[in-house]
């Protein structure tokens, strides 16, 4: 198994060339190490290697690896949150990457402690298998969250078709690109919307090149 070290070098070395292919060679992209599949040890490994935003999809996962790591790392909640676990996992992390309903957003509202970062989920392609709002809710849904102290809606997030077909990947980041834009335009100021969490292990310089600011790599990085 290649060690974490080598495979962020050529994560790294891709990023650039997606950044540079786009014209964005000033802009951060925030690495997620998803984590959800591996060991405790090996996630060390990726703290050592310099990442330290770790993206996990199972509470008593995110739940056994905090206990061990402590406050080193920034947690993400990448998977879908049932609302009868959110009273575990909502006060743990410190992004999540799956806000799509309103019973959430009350959980939410009831039991965290300080305002979550949220990225608001849409479904862009439309599949059933996906999880999250069309891109015709999302807007309607993020002007809904007025009335919640604890949500600020940082960006939005897409997962893209399992495809080799570029174009239809590309298609998906950019529609949710120019949702963002738009949402952007509202100027509300619980929804500054500046994110675009999009991309993961086989399709993230695609997103980059179509504006994502965080990507999701798991198995590119961890094996």
């Amino acid at each position: 198994m290649a060690s974490i070290r080598e495979n962020l070098e050529i994560i790294q070395q891709r990023i650039e060339g997606a950044k540079n292919r786009a014209g964005r060679q000033h802009d951060h992209i925030q690495i997620i190490a998803v984590t959800k599949q591996v060991s405790v040890e090996r996630t060390k490994e990726v703290l050592n290697a310099g990442l330290i935003h770790l993206g996990e999809n199972r509470p008593e996962g995110l739940l056994a690896k905090k206990e061990s790591i402590q406050d080193q790392a920034a947690w993400h909640y990448i998977g879908t949150l049932q609302s009868k676990k959110v009273k575990k996992v909502i006060n743990e992390i410190d992004y999540l990457h799956s806000l799509d309903r309103m019973s959430l957003a009350e959980e939410i509202e009831k039991r965290a402690i300080k305002p979550v970062k949220c990225f608001v989920q849409a479904n862009v392609s439309g599949e059933e298998s996906k999880h999250g709002l069309s891109k015709e809710e999302v807007i309607p849904f993020i002007q809904s969250l007025e009335k919640f102290s604890k949500i600020q809606v940082v960006g939005l997030m897409t997962m893209a078709p399992n495809t080799e077909n570029e174009e239809i990947i590309r298609k998906v980041f950019r529609d949710l690109k120019e949702l963002q834009q738009e949402v952007m335009k509202l100027n509300l100021p619980y929804a500054p919307c500046q994110e675009l969490s999009m991309g993961m292990s086989n399709d993230y310089e695609i997103a980059i090149e179509e504006g994502a600011t965080f990507i999701r790599i798991g198995t590119a990085l961890v094996g």
